[in-house]
């Protein structure tokens, strides 16, 4: 990798300065010489010297293709988000982005300028301005700062919600059996404490033979997901599930000037419960693919989904959550929204998604251990050909460095490169608390999701039937509707089921009305099992 490896060429047309450059230098800046709208990454680096004609770039169209951004801590992920999330939204894409750690936030607010950020400026000819940024802010449940974020147990879907709960394959089968059964008889899975209330109805001596209906669920089965529930509530993850339920549309929003809004999600409240944070932004971008219409290729996203902590996602999940994933990673790219995985090696991906990220920005990575020596050769292999040594420069690269190749205009890959990136020009680092609350008070969507709402559901349904039963000396008599709204019951129904007597009250209809289903008909589910309500 030295000047003396090849011969001068003739400098590609915009490359000033780059006669005396070598010829792999010259066929890099070639491969990201793009004619249309682009995010510029930085500038590339070669034989230990920063190249500033030479500047990396992706193309617009390309960020619905999906990417991976990786690299070990510290090495500088986190400004490589907001950098790309800024030029996104400057461009009028809406962006969304998970805040682990809690220093996200400062997209929102003009970046401080001092002698690191000049000097970085100068060394990828960035010509660097404070900006901050439109950005709403969430929190999962309303726990931490932001507005809550909030599904109901029924749209999250039985799939998603095993993986929070940590079931194994034969569980998560069962759960589906029982939100089958709960879709079937019209007993919407509003909260926790709904679907506790249905599990411990076809466990009971009233319920077993509405288990006996459903295929392949053993009473044994059904009690330790009973116990599942219980324990998960005990923790105090009641708050996540509930209404009003979030509008996944409320991220593809573009601010009255133009730019794109960037959802911030508040996580470091809940840093301590992985697994259900990592579901529930695969929720989010399953809840998306489930209402966005098809767009086909697109001149510039309709958004981009940084999925950080990409790693939590994976651990431990069954062949079926993979599957939907692969899916969904797949099918999503045709409705004009990209996905970035963020995470510390390629190896924290399954490999059936890897192939799908077409974009690529790697940070350095250590080889202090054989594990991470095998890491780091795994990685290297994930790149396309190249005249870098691979496995140097990624033990080499400094902070605020990465090795990239991304889509070409056409669809192709970009020859890799080692880029200096450009500086973030908002603040690198968190807002004032004080701040952030009066940002989320003053938001127009703090007044739609800040309170939450009990409506009756399978719970207060169950429980009143409960009730009834117990204070009645004929309690197979067939029961009043519970609402005025409620229209007469059939006959047949009389000596139906507990559960089946449901179907015909009032709330029933007001729960299908909000379903958007007609009553008696299960509800649709997506790949991922989830359910959407109608707005």
């Amino acid at each position: 990798m030295t000047d003396s490896e090849a011969p001068p060429a003739k400098a590609p047309e915009g490359v000033s300065g780059a006669p005396a450059l070598p010829q792999p230098v010259l066929e890099i800046a070639s491969g990201y010489a793009f004619t249309g709208p682009a995010l510029d990454l930085g500038a590339l680096l070669w034989d230990g010297r920063c190249l500033p004609d030479v500047q990396i770039r992706i193309p617009l169209p390309m960020l619905n293709r999906h990417g991976l951004v990786a690299g070990a801590t510290g090495t500088g992920k986190t400004k490589t988000l907001q950098l790309i999330a800024e030029q996104l939204s400057a461009q009028g894409v809406p962006v969304f982005l998970a805040d682990v750690k809690g220093d996200v936030s400062g997209i929102s607010a003009p970046g401080q300028e001092n002698d690191k950020v000049r000097t970085r400026a100068g060394e990828v000819r960035q010509e660097w301005t404070p900006a901050g940024f439109p950005c709403e802010f969430y929190a999962l449940g309303g726990m931490g700062h932001g507005i809550p974020v909030r599904a109901t147990i029924t749209s999250f879907g039985p799939v998603l919600l095993s993986k929070v709960l940590q079931l194994n394959q034969t569980q998560e089968q069962s759960l589906g059996l029982i939100f089958h059964y709960a879709d079937q008889k019209g007993l919407e899975l509003v909260d926790l404490k709904d679907l506790r209330a249905v599990v411990t109805f076809l466990t009971s001596d009233e319920g077993k033979s509405e288990l006996k209906g459903i295929g392949g669920l053993s009473t044994a089965t059904a009690g330790v997901i009973l116990r599942s529930l219980t324990a998960f509530e005990a923790q105090g993850m009641s708050p996540f599930f509930g209404e009003p339920e979030f509008d996944t549309s409320e991220l593809s929003r573009v601010a009255g000037d133009g730019r794109g809004t960037v959802s911030v999600l508040e996580l470091p409240a809940v840093q301590d419960k992985p697994q259900l944070f990592s579901t529930f932004l695969m929720w989010l971008l399953a809840d998306l693919f489930h209402d966005l219409p098809e767009v086909g290729d697109v001149d510039k996203p309709k958004l981009v989904f940084f999925f950080d902590e990409a790693h939590l996602l994976f651990n431990d999940a069954s062949k079926a959550f993979l599957d939907a994933i692969t899916q969904t990673v797949r099918l999503i790219r045709s409705k004009g929204v990209g996905v970035f995985f963020v995470t510390q090696t390629p190896k924290d991906v399954p490999g059936d998604v890897l192939a799908q990220l077409g974009n690529r920005v790697q940070h350095a990575l250590r080889a202090f251990t054989p594990d991470d020596q095998k890491a780091l050769k795994s990685t290297v292999k994930t790149f396309p050909n190249s005249p870098y040594d691979l496995e140097e420069v990624l033990t080499a690269l400094g902070t605020g460095e990465a090795v990239v190749t991304v889509l070409s205009e056409k669809g192709a890959p970009t020859p890799v490169a080692a880029t200096r990136l450009r500086a973030p020009e908002s603040l690198m680092g968190p807002v004032d608390p004080a701040a952030l609350d009066r940002a989320v008070e003053q938001s127009p969507l703090h007044g739609r999701y800040a309170e939450a709402v009990d409506r009756e559901s399978a719970y207060e349904k169950l429980t009143a039937r409960e009730a009834q039963a117990a204070a009645s000396s004929a309690p197979s008599a067939p029961s009043e509707p519970t609402s005025s709204r409620g229209r007469g019951r059939k006959g047949d129904d009389q000596d139906s089921s507990v559960v089946q007597q449901v179907v015909g009250s009032g709330v029933f209809k007001s729960l299908a009305r909000s379903l958007g289903t007609q009553v008696g008909r299960e509800i649709t589910r997506s790949i991922f099992g989830t359910a959407r309500r109608r707005r």
